[in-house]
């Protein structure tokens, strides 16, 4: 596709158009690289995403990388992989590593760091050398429907240790750590992927709550921060933190003694065209916006990830510096910073291979996180179960590609388990008669915000007082039933650290 926009005395080689291309950081789909972004790579693009929709095979991603690679050395290959729940690199299959609840229910510092040098071990193998990760948020509000287990938990100082680590251990890689969401998602009741979230605190909690961990990823050398798309009025009144200079210059880049928090480094964006900024500015309006207010890149990778609309948002950059609502400044600026970071991960590559493989690092972590709540007398199966997954609506972040629960590693620990997945009220009716005679297992995730989940495991353990229920995500509600386990976190390695303790299988 040809999409010519620049005037006839310019070429889309010039400098302005270069920098406008290495701000974005765009996705596009199939598991090979298209031509338009190997064109764009050789225009001066910066950064390329990767999503579920890349990924096939390990063989297939690192072939994927060295094809954009061999037309940018330098290039930014970008994942959002924050292992546990959110995985793009093992959507298939689950994560090989919890998740932040997970490490934060441990809370050992040195494992944190152990499984993040291993994740980065793994994208590094597979040519993936920036991660949108991890989440500092702090989870204060347990309702929050789009973080939950994705924090390390809900005490800022917990918070903080643990993303330090995990940005250490993930650099230690080669791997650039991008600490999200500033300044804080986590006491937020709206998922921004759908609408504007709107935190109502006062500057003093901010700075107390808040931004604590966000200073520990500062000082354990972040190498990126990604803003959130929501509204702080005690920020900024009107705009989301994403296009606030009042967030990310005056608060991130301004000087420690007037109350900033001193970085100096790249921000990115979190997903321009989640509705949180796209349902209100449009994206080229609010790319723009946010290269403004001081952000350095623009993720744009997760809903679209056609040629047109990075050429748009190359194109608009361009008109805003020329029509000086963009200062050209600015833009250097921004394209400066990304060039820093490649460069950054061009001299890093190699730190992966040197680091010991440690393949066990991640289950050993789940069982580690995984906490009997009530156990009222007992006895490990014997004989293969019924599981009842009781599913929720998967949010954007997670999505709803990756399996979760135990029904496939008890099936293999207890040979003839089966099971059935069930969303809602209506269909969970049937579970007792799916059942028969079977031990039920019964998983949930996040039942305390699902009040058809709770009425179901409480009808389910009346009548089936036998009942083991699995809690993989925040362990809120009521532990009900024989046996209570929560695993803190979906990652496939949490499923299997239950599926031992279900079937009495030593590890």
């Amino acid at each position: 596709m040809t999409a010519p926009v620049l005037p006839a005395s310019e070429t889309r080689d010039d400098a302005l158009a270069r920098d406008a291309l290495a701000v974005l950081q765009p996705g596009f789909a199939g598991t090979t690289a298209p031509d338009w972004v190997l064109r764009l790579l050789a225009e001066g693009l910066g950064s390329v995403a990767l999503f579920a929709r890349n990924i096939d095979t390990p063989e297939q991603v690192a072939a994927l990388t060295a094809q954009l690679r061999s037309v940018r050395p330098d290039v930014l290959v970008t994942a959002d992989e924050e292992s546990g729940d959110v995985t793009r690199i093992e959507v298939r299959e689950g994560s090989s590593f919890p998740g932040n609840l997970a490490l934060g229910a441990v809370d050992d510092p040195a494992l944190t760091r152990a499984v993040a040098a291993q994740l980065g071990r793994k994208l590094a193998g597979l040519g993936v050398n920036f991660d949108w990760a991890p989440s500092a948020d702090v989870n204060s509000d347990p309702d929050n429907p789009v973080i939950g287990a994705r924090s390390f938990g809900a005490e800022p100082e917990l918070v903080a240790r643990h993303t330090a680590a995990w940005i250490e251990g993930l650099q230690s890689a080669g791997v650039a750590s991008c600490v999200k969401h500033f300044p804080g998602h986590g006491d937020t009741a709206v998922d921004s992927h759908h609408a504007m979230p709107r935190i109502d605190l006062d500057a003093a909690t901010l700075h107390a709550r808040e931004l604590v961990p966000f200073r520990a990823a500062l000082t354990a050398g972040v190498k990126a921060v990604m803003s959130a798309h929501i509204l702080v009025p005690a920020l900024d009144p009107e705009l989301p933190a994403t296009l606030s200079p009042a967030a990310l210059t005056a608060l991130l880049r301004g000087p420690r003694e007037e109350g900033g928090l001193g970085y100096d480094g790249l921000i990115v964006t979190d997903g321009i065209e989640m509705r949180a900024v796209a349902g209100t500015y449009g994206i080229t309006r609010g790319t723009v916006m946010a290269l403004a207010a001081g952000a350095d890149a623009i993720c744009v990778g997760g809903g679209l990830n056609d040629e047109q609309t990075v050429l748009d948002l190359r194109d608009a950059i361009v008109a805003a510096v020329r029509d000086g609502s963009l200062p050209a400044e600015r833009l250097a600026d921004a394209a400066r910073r990304v060039r820093e970071v490649a460069a950054w991960a061009v001299a890093a590559a190699g730190a992966a291979e040197r680091l010991p493989a440690d393949p066990g690092v991640g289950l050993a972590a789940a069982r580690r996180a995984l906490r009997i709540v009530r156990d009222a007398g007992f006895t490990p199966l014997d004989g293969p179960p019924y599981v009842a997954v009781l599913e929720p609506e998967a949010n954007i972040a997670v999505g709803e590609d990756t399996p979760w629960g135990v029904t496939a590693p008890l099936a293999r620990l207890l040979p003839g388990t089966e099971g059935d997945t069930y969303r809602g009220a209506a269909e969970a009716a049937g579970l007792l008669a799916a059942a028969g005679e079977r031990r039920v297992v019964a998983v949930v995730r996040d039942a305390h915000r699902h009040a058809w989940m709770e009425q179901a495991l409480d009808a389910l353990v009346a009548a089936r007082p036998d009942t083991v229920v699995v809690e993989m995500g925040l362990p809120q509600a009521a532990p009900r039933g024989a046996l209570y386990i929560a695993t803190h976190g979906a990652a496939r390695v949490c499923g299997e650290a239950a599926a031992e303790v279900v079937a009495g299988v030593e590890p």
